[in-house]
């Protein structure tokens, strides 16, 4: 027997379904200038963005040659993070070099 009240059993629990939204992806555009040098370019490519040598004077060619160049997709968050590296390593050696973030 049982004292105060105390019943033995088996109690349910109900499970709420949670749906994880994958993050809005931007994409990282490098943009040209008239100042920063190609291998500069190709430097922040590969440190910053992790991208191979032919990768990254393939990027910097299209920014050189349409004023435009994709770096790379990532959430926001992430993107916003690498644009900065990019700006405050660029005012650090003198260069006006920039990035814009465009929704992928």
């Amino acid at each position: 027997m049982t004292e105060g009240g105390e019943r033995g059993g088996v109690e349910t629990l109900s499970r709420e379904k949670t749906s994880l939204k994958e993050p809005r992806l931007f994409s990282v555009i490098l943009l040209n200038d008239d100042y920063t040098t190609m291998d500069f370019v190709v430097a922040i490519l590969e440190s910053i963005f992790h991208k191979s040598p032919a990768e990254a004077v393939h990027i910097m060619l299209a920014v050189h040659n349409h004023g435009r160049g994709k770096c790379g997709v990532y959430p926001k968050q992430i993107a916003e993070a690498k644009i900065d590296m990019v700006h405050k390593r660029a005012r650090q050696e003198g260069f006006p070099l920039r990035c814009a973030l465009e929704e992928a």
